[in-house]
């Protein structure tokens, strides 16, 4: 356990400042034919950010993000439909780049995928092509 008020502590608190986490949303589904209302889209995105955060919660960047509370920076982008969301998941597997997708049950769909916090520079290279979710 680190303690705080430390030089140490200091200097990761600024490197914790930096992280980020991504959220990949499918825009599809609040569209027709789907029409998801907006509640059910938000908790999409809300599941796969816990599990994912939970999934690694050991990790010493998801610990630094978590220690940050109301200064959390959470980016939500928009993939267009589940084949470009299943098109990530792979990319960001041949990278390791650690992330969940969350699948909606008994659906069997996937809605959405979220990295662990990240610094924005080891991973913004593989969400470039995804907009800011609107």
């Amino acid at each position: 356990m680190k303690s705080r008020g430390t030089g140490s502590m200091a200097a990761s608190g600024a490197a914790a400042a930096a992280l980020v986490q991504y959220v990949v949303l499918r825009g599809d589904l609040a569209r027709p034919p789907r029409q998801w209302p907006l509640g059910a889209v938000v908790a999409q995105g809300c599941h796969a950010a816990l599990a994912a955060a939970h999934r690694h919660r050991e990790h010493p960047d998801t610990r630094a993000y978590m220690e940050l509370g109301g200064a959390m920076r959470t980016v939500v982008l928009e993939a267009p439909d589940e084949a470009a969301l299943t098109a990530l998941a792979e990319t960001l597997k041949q990278h390791s780049i650690d992330h969940e997708v969350w699948t909606e049950q008994p659906e069997n769909t996937a809605t959405c995928l979220a990295l662990r916090p990240y610094p924005k520079d080891q991973v913004h290279q593989h969400l470039r092509k995804f907009k800011l979710l609107k």
